[in-house]
């Protein structure tokens, strides 16, 4: 793996001016999508029906979800509550939000498919729940990268820190700009992934850091500080490599054969892993270079 990765070796300080331009394309493409396109919000944002059943047999997601469908209702959410395997005779089903009538509906069919049920909770979520959770989600994002700065200024130097954060936020967007441009649902569970992508860059990001302030203390005079980045860099790449391959390899596991209820938040980590092992290892150095007041060449 080192004799491919010396192959494939460039000065990436030095084409920092293509990363760029390739990065800021999709960023304006993406944001110019989250503002005239939007999102397709699932129903944890935008309210619906929440439907607690308990049925005389136990049943299957499959089987909710065919009869879901008919009902033009395939979006739906659909847990097993207590269950040990495939199957359940507990099941909460959360919809958007659909009329009295259009609920009668659906729980006549759900009869007429599985027999008698017992209604264990039946209620309407409001819109406004959904704003609140956008919010959190917003405060739990913005809180970890203010703990990150705080955590990587005295053990860095504050230059680390915002390249860095940068590189998160370029993540976060880049992630977003997949899930606007496809029309992909969002749910709570968008959330939780958007925060793991934020721990797994970091990571990445440090390592790259770490290396390079150790090189810093050992640079040559006639070594420049770009070929000092570039040697940092392809010093952990064989480790960036690796790590980055057995996460994706895992996603990928999860986003072909999770199933449908955990689709959207495997795609979410799979589109953020991959952004984060680009911005780590080709942005977040050149980055803190500028910070520095320096240039490509010096």
């Amino acid at each position: 793996m080192n004799d491919i990765l010396a192959k494939l070796r460039f000065s990436i300080v030095r084409h920092y001016k293509i990363l760029f331009g390739i990065t800021i394309t999709f960023l304006c493409i993406g944001i110019s999508s989250m503002l005239f396109r939007g999102f397709n919000l699932g129903i944890d944002f935008t309210g619906g029906t929440i439907m607690d059943l308990y049925f005389q047999r136990p049943v299957a997601v499959a089987e909710l979800r065919e009869v879901m469908t008919k009902q033009g209702l395939g979006n739906s959410i659909i847990q097993l509550a207590n269950s040990t395997g495939d199957t359940s005779p507990d099941v909460l089903i959360r919809t958007g939000i659909i009329s009295e009538e259009k609920r009668r509906e659906v729980v006549a069919a759900l009869k007429e498919k599985f027999g008698d049920y017992e209604i264990q909770r039946m209620e309407q979520v409001d819109a406004t729940v959904g704003g609140e959770l956008i919010m959190q989600a917003i405060e739990a994002i913005v809180l970890s990268w203010v703990l990150m700065i705080a955590y990587i200024t005295p053990r860095f130097a504050w230059q680390f820190a915002v390249a860095a954060i940068l590189a998160l936020i370029i993540d976060v967007t880049v992630t977003l700009s997949y899930f606007s441009l496809l029309q992909i649902e969002l749910d709570s569970s968008f959330v939780a992934a958007l925060l793991t992508v934020v721990g797994y860059s970091i990571n990445s990001t440090i390592v790259v850091f770490d290396r390079i302030r150790e090189n810093l203390k050992l640079r040559r005079r006639t070594e420049t500080l770009s070929d000092m980045i570039d040697n940092s860099i392809w010093q952990t790449m064989t480790r960036t490599f690796y790590t980055s391959l057995t996460s994706l390899f895992s996603v990928v596991a999860i986003f072909l054969w999770g199933g449908e209820t955990i689709r959207n938040f495997s795609f979410a980590m799979l589109v953020g892993f991959s952004s984060g092992i680009y911005t780590s290892s080709f942005l977040a150095a050149p980055m803190w270079l500028f910070l520095r007041g320096k240039k490509a060449g010096d």
